[in-house]
């Protein structure tokens, strides 16, 4: 994987230097969280990681992620619920965190609409609880993830964060914006330092099985046709994980940054979702078939980051296009299930 791009010299010392304690990840088995329990574990942090290892995708993939962080002397792994709070609070008690980054989450738009009460339990009383053990065991920062979708049917483009947030299509983007409330209210009340980021479709390597990326891979290698919504008609500010785990570190550690902010992590471009099927079947030398079906309930039509405030806060500069990234998404891909 590419590494950190540059940074201003207040983060990128920060980011490189070892905190004195070790630093929690929620859903280390997850994409994201395990992406970035490997960056940080190869700056010479120590990790600890949290994950239920729930069942929304292969399980498999989660174990197999996880599988590599714990061959690391300076990783340990906890299976536990966040809901569980006695479990919760033991971990916060062992380990005396300072930096907490809370990754884990009921991800999917659409999987919210046929199963709203798991986006209750994990996005608002999971994080409610990791709030809760912040506030009382002396965390000093918690950097969490937001996400694109509580921009809802937003049509200025580019997204900015001080657009209105306040019409969310999808009960997961309702949660995401519920969570940024929830933190500005301890940071408000507690002087709990709190940092959002909203991040915008993310993909690449160990990527999740229910993202477009992985979807239409698997269905073009198996020559099936794709499902294409809203007739192609979408755009999208696909994101390569090297980028995103960049801004999520440099977030870790930046100096100066206010007691609550929030910061769009995208790539800064708007790509066609039919451009980057083409790059997709280019890549896989398949010519895509395409099923053109409406519009999905919960979906956009399109997203796009203005990151200028993570440029001159965190230092954020993405730099991978999706014609590199697909490459190595799909090299990964085919070589993952070689292995099966």
């Amino acid at each position: 994987m590419p590494q950190p791009v540059s940074s201003p010299p207040s983060v990128l010392m920060a980011a490189t230097a070892p905190t004195a304690a070790p630093i929690l990840i929620t859903g280390t088995a997850g994409f994201i969280g395990f992406h970035l329990a490997t960056r940080l574990l190869d700056q010479g942090h120590e990790i600890v990681g949290y994950d239920n290892f729930n069942d929304y995708y292969s399980a498999k993939l989660k174990h197999d992620r996880h599988a590599i962080l714990e061959t690391h002397p300076r990783y340990t792994g906890i299976r536990a619920d966040l809901c569980d709070v006695g479990a919760l609070n033991d971990v916060f008690d062992r380990y005396r965190f300072q930096v907490v980054c809370h990754l884990a989450a009921q991800a999917g738009v659409r999987y919210s609409l046929t199963h709203p009460e798991v986006y209750l339990k994990s996005n608002l009383e999971g994080f409610l609880n990791i709030l809760e053990a912040c506030r009382h065991k002396g965390v000093q920062r918690l950097v969490y993830a937001s996400s694109s979708s509580v921009y809802g049917g937003n049509t200025k483009l580019p997204f900015s964060e001080t657009d209105p947030v306040d019409t969310p299509i999808s009960l997961y983007a309702a949660t995401k914006k519920a969570n940024e409330l929830m933190a500005h209210t301890y940071s408000h009340l507690y002087g709990l330092q709190t940092i959002g980021l909203r991040f915008f479709t993310v993909y690449g390597p160990w990527g999740r099985p229910d993202m477009a990326m992985w979807l239409f891979t698997d269905a073009l290698l198996a020559g099936r046709p794709i499902q294409v919504f809203n007739h192609g008609r979408m755009r999208r500010d696909f994101t390569y994980v090297a980028d995103i785990i960049a801004g999520t570190t440099a977030a870790l550690f930046a100096q100066g940054l206010d007691r609550c902010e929030v910061f769009n992590l995208g790539n800064h471009r708007s790509e066609h979702l039919l451009d980057m099927i083409r790059v997709l079947g280019a890549t896989l030398g398949v010519e895509p078939a395409m099923d053109l079906l409406p519009m999905q309930p919960g979906d956009v039509e399109a997203t796009f980051a203005d990151i200028d405030r993570a440029r001159a806060k965190l230092g954020f500069e993405p730099s991978t296009p999706i014609a590199e990234g697909i490459p190595r998404f799909i090299a990964w891909y085919k070589n993952y299930h070689a292995g099966r």
